[in-house]
């Protein structure tokens, strides 16, 4: 599907996938099991009011897998698109202030040939989400 971004983005806890990465694994973050997908985005100015609204109590590093659909399926994984929506199903496109956006799902582990590079994410001491190396300010 052709996107006005170029990319998918893919907050991922750095102990988790580095772990996967040391150990040659398939990276799930841990919402696998319940959503059936990765959550990812294309527009990179949506990345960080994603982290502050879903992981601003998740202690730890952080990193921004940037990846693109076509490297995905290089991978063997399939993504698509769909509007945002909570864990009933609701929309929750007006609450995030995506109205009109569609947001990659990719459906399948993370294996390191997917990823172009991992940006390290910065965050406050009390956790708040700041900028996205390379990618945000």
């Amino acid at each position: 599907m052709p996107q006005k971004y170029p990319f998918v983005f893919h907050l991922a806890q750095a102990t988790l996938w580095t772990q996967n990465i040391e150990s040659d694994g398939t990276y799930y973050p841990p919402s696998y099991k319940v959503d059936g997908f990765i959550h990812g985005t294309s527009n990179p100015q949506k990345l960080l009011n994603v982290a502050n609204h879903f992981y601003l109590g998740v202690k730890g590093p952080w990193y921004c897998l940037r990846m693109t659909a076509e490297s995905l399926e290089a991978s063997g994984v399939e993504t698509t698109y769909d509007g945002a929506a909570n864990e009933l199903g609701i929309s929750t496109r007006i609450s995030m202030g995506a109205y009109d956006e569609l947001f990659p799902r990719i459906h399948g582990g993370l294996k390191a040939s997917a990823v172009l590079e991992a940006h390290t994410v910065n965050r406050a001491p009390g956790g708040t989400f700041l900028s996205i190396e390379g990618i945000t300010r």
